[in-house]
């Protein structure tokens, strides 16, 4: 199972040169790019941990793609994700948000329907345990 949230979530895995564009764009349009991770990618769960500041006014992806290859190689086991932020009048929010890294064995989710009150239905999700093969 391939977890799916943000942009990109239901195409395969984007290469780093793909990533770097993503950035340069994010930089193109005078947003601010920061890296975040988490080992609980529930979908409620919207504070990941963020590695280090977000960097603002940075003019190319390689120092984005620098800290990216430093936060992969100890959190490597981690989701991480890539956000672009745009702090213009109006906007003021995240435009894009994507993951760049996955853990070897993908976090598994079950949608528990529960009937409530009347007619009403209320849905949970809740991680199921990790199963890992054998070797």
């Amino acid at each position: 199972m391939k977890l799916t949230q943000g942009c990109f979530s239901f195409l395969p895995g984007l290469t780093d040169d793909q990533i770097y564009k993503q950035v340069q764009y994010c930089l193109g349009n005078g947003w601010a790019v920061n890296i975040e991770f988490t080992d609980d990618p529930h979908p409620r769960n919207t504070y990941w941990e963020m590695w280090g500041l977000p960097m603002f006014d940075l003019q190319d992806a390689a120092g984005v793609m620098m800290e990216l290859a430093e936060c992969r190689r100890v959190y490597g086991n981690s989701y991480i994700r890539i956000s672009g932020f745009d702090s213009s009048h109006g906007w003021e929010s995240v435009r894009i948000s994507f993951i760049v890294n996955r853990p070897p064995h993908e976090a598994e989710f079950e949608l528990v329907r529960q009937e409530v009150g009347g007619r009403a239905i209320r849905y949970t999700t809740v991680r199921k345990p990790t199963v890992h093969a054998s070797t």
